[in-house]
Order: structure tokens, then C-alpha cells, then sequence
């Protein structure tokens, strides 16, 4: 796929991809590490809930802003940045004490989390319009970091007793954010000396206030409502469903870890697929069909008691992720064909509303879970947010089609009297 791509495009996407994977690994650590942190902190499963809705909030409340300064400054200088300023808090996590710490701590971490609308608006800037939907869906398949964590902490944790080694390094799911401290150091230094310069820079002449103009189109709330569903969710599960697995299913953490790993696998690396799909179908079709994928998939597992073995409830997730991964790309693509010049700002705000929902929906599923006892409800929640977001499909695809038959019309018509006067 690379070879399709200049030498430039080639190292912005390689760069950002890989970057993003180690970004995301840090973003999604506190799922896998919080069973061990609730353990020896004594939390209960809404301080964990809180915890893990902590570190999903900072990675998305800032992405509008961030977005924005990507456009006006460039992906080069505003990744490092970003990558550079999560280094302490990840060291500092390794120590941490208190429950308000680990809180605070998990803000700062969670920045990371960011990353995303930098390489999307990075990437937009460097690719042509016909190969968008391959790009940005590659790049997005950096959503596999989320699985990095949940491959590595539980035989870290398994192996390397708590405590501290040599009396200095930290041990237990401690040493997690200490490894990725050290590994956040290296990719800045990788990113800053090997990515292509000048950068480009789609908005470095335009005022801020007219890079904000865009945001008040209906479309630009819409394309971060699917968002929600695809992403948002998609980074609630990957905290939630350790947790889910070992409470529901009774099953260890190594195995509750790989059975959430099975999601994210294929919520991550379908990205670039649906890219492709989106580039040949059109957004609107690519995402109708992901949506139905997700309603079908989701009224399987909502339906209370229905499936005793995790292993059929993992294939039936597994297919459910295929529907998320694919729709990412879809509605980036989406978000690309409404505003080929504003990328980086509506970008932004998709992924600025789309990520809240990776903080929002713990705590709900959270309260859900103690008002009624029943762990579906997890996906009873977002068996209605992804009906709703097809359902609003549907409206704006109709208006969508009518203004495409009277351009179409329009043009005809346009044509015909060209040749009268001719």
C-alpha cells in the first residue's frame, strides 16, 4: 500500500501511524492496569470507572484546539510537542500514592490520546483528495496501540512482583508507564529528525476566527455524533471490557485482556479497509453499512443472559469491532468531502465529540450496572446510540440525494442552453 504513496506522504503516514500506535498504547493503559490498581488502591467499580473516564477526557476535550493548531502550524511541530509534554506524567504515574493522584495523573496521560487529530489533519495536508479514505484509514489503524498494553502489562505484571527494582525502578503494572516514558522520549526524537520539512501547513494564513466559520454547519455535529458511536464507544470498550470479561465471565486477567484484544484488533486494523471501501462507495454508503453491522451484532449481545461462553460473546464483539473499525474511516472520509479545507479544525471537533464518549459511557455503564444488575445493559446503551445515529443517517441522506438530483439538474440544464446559445 505504501508504494502508492511519494516518499514525503510515505514518511508523514509511517511516522504518524507509529506515533499514534505508541500514543494510543499510553491513552488505553488504564485498561488492563486499573484491575490490579483497583485492587491494591481498594477502589470500588465506580472510582475505577471514574478513573478510567479521567484519562478518556483528556484525550478528548482538547482535540478541537489541537485540530486547529495542526492546520496553522503544521503536524511536524505540534506531535512532538504534544508527545514530549505526556513524558513526565507517564514517569510520574510510576509513584503515584493516592486515588486523587492516579485522577490527576491520568489527565495528564491521557493527552495522548490527542494524537489522533494531529496525524489526521497532518495527513490531510499531505495527501491528495482520491487517496484520503486509504490514508487516513491507515493512519487510524493506529487504534491497534490499545491492544500494546493489553498484550504486554498482564505477563508484566504476572512476572514482575510488585515492589520496586534495585530499590529505584518501579515494578508491577507501575513499571507500564515507566516503559512507555522512555519509549514517548524516543519517538519524539525519531519524529522530529525524520519527518519531511518544510511542512505544510494548510491554514498558516488564515485568522483563527476564520478557521472557526466551518464548526457551524449542521454536518459538522452530525459527522461527531457517528463519531461517538464508532470511536467514543470504541474507546470505552477497550477500558470497560477487562473489567467485563473478569466480572461477568469469571475469567482471568491474561484472559480477559487477549478476549478484549480480539475487539480491538479488528476496530483498528479494518480502519484502512474502511478507507478504501469509503474512497470506492462513497462515505454515505460505507457508513450505512457499518452502522447495520453494529444495530445487528449489538441486539445480539444485549440481550440479557443470552450468551454463557465468553469466547462466543468475544466472536460476536469481534464481528461488532469490524463494524467500529471500518465506520471510523467512513466518517473521516465524510468529514473530508463536506470540508476539504478545514480538516484539522472539523476533524477536531469530530474527534473532540466522538472521543467524550469514551469518558462519558463508564461512568453510565458504571450506574447502569448497580441500578439494575444486569451487565447488558453495556450494550443496551450503545444499541441506542447506534440506532440513533442511523436513524439520522437516513434523514440527511435523503436531503443529501435531493441536492445531488438538482445539481445534477441543474448542470443539465446548464448544458442545454449553452447549446441554444452556441
Amino acid at each position: 500500500m505504501m508504494s502508492m504513496f511519494s516518499r514525503s506522504e510515505n514518511k508523514v503516514l509511517a511516522l504518524s501511524f507509529t506515533g499514534f500506535t505508541m500514543a494510543f498504547a499510553v491513552w488505553m493503559m488504564y485498561g488492563v492496569m486499573g484491575i490490579p490498581i483497583r485492587g491494591e488502591f481498594g477502589l470500588s467499580d465506580a472510582q475505577l470507572a471514574w478513573l478510567l473516564a479521567a484519562s478518556a477526557l483528556a484525550g478528548a476535550l482538547p482535540r478541537g484546539p489541537i485540530g486547529l493548531l495542526t492546520d496553522k502550524y503544521g503536524g511536524r511541530v505540534v506531535f512532538t510537542a504534544l508527545l514530549l509534554i505526556v513524558v513526565p506524567g507517564a514517569f510520574l504515574l510510576s509513584y503515584a500514592q493516592t486515588y486523587e493522584q492516579l485522577v490527576g495523573l491520568a489527565l495528564w496521560t491521557g493527552l495522548t490520546g490527542n494524537t489522533f487529530v494531529v496525524g489526521i489533519a497532518w495527513n490531510s495536508a499531505w495527501f491528495p483528495k482520491e487517496r484520503q479514505g486509504v490514508a487516513l484509514g491507515f493512519f487510524g489503524a493506529g487504534n491497534v496501540g490499545a491492544s500494546v498494553t493489553k498484550l504486554i502489562a498482564p505477563p508484566v505484571i504476572a512476572f514482575i512482583p510488585a515492589g520496586y527494582i534495585a530499590g529505584v525502578v518501579p515494578s508491577g503494572w507501575r513499571f507500564i508507564p515507566m516503559l512507555y516514558a522512555v519509549m514517548l522520549v524516543i519517538m519524539t526524537l525519531v519524529l522530529w529528525t525524520r519527518a519531511p520539512t518544510p511542512d505544510r501547513k494548510p491554514a498558516a494564513t488564515r485568522s483563527f476566527v476564520e478557521m472557526h466559520r466551518p464548526l457551524r454547519a449542521m454536518n459538522a455535529w452530525r459527522f461527531s455524533y457517528y463519531y461517538n458511536a464508532v470511536f467514543g464507544a470504541y474507546v470505552a470498550l477497550s477500558l470497560w471490557l477487562p473489567k467485563y470479561y473478569t466480572d461477568t465471565f469469571g475469567v482471568g486477567l491474561t484472559t480477559a485482556a487477549l478476549l478484549t484484544a480480539s475487539f480491538i484488533f479488528p476496530a483498528s486494523l479494518l480502519r484502512p479497509v474502511g478507507g478504501w471501501l469509503s474512497d470506492r462507495w462513497g462515505a454515505r454508503r460505507a457508513t450505512n453499512t457499518f452502522l447495520l453491522v453494529m444495530i445487528a451484532t449489538g441486539i445480539v449481545v444485549a440481550i440479557p443472559g443470552l450468551i454463557k461462553s465468553p469466547y462466543l460473546f468475544a466472536g460476536i464483539v469481534f464481528i461488532f469491532g469490524c463494524g467500529m473499525g471500518a465506520g471510523k474511516a467512513s466518517v473521516y472520509r465524510y468529514v473530508y468531502d463536506f470540508f476539504p479545507r478545514d480538516v484539522g479544525v472539523v476533524g477536531g471537533l469530530v474527534g473532540q465529540i466522538g472521543a467524550f464518549g469514551g469518558f462519558i459511557l463508564p461512568p453510565i455503564w458504571a450506574y447502569t450496572l448497580a441500578a439494575t444488575g444486569i451487565p447488558e445493559t453495556t450494550w443496551l446503551v450503545l444499541l441506542a446510540i447506534a440506532v440513533s445515529c442511523y436513524a439520522w443517517q437516513l434523514i440527511a441522506s435523503r436531503a443529501e440525494r435531493r441536492s445531488e438530483a438538482q445539481g445534477r439538474l441543474f448542470a443539465g440544464s446548464r448544458k442545454v442552453s449553452l447549446k441554444v446559445e452556441a
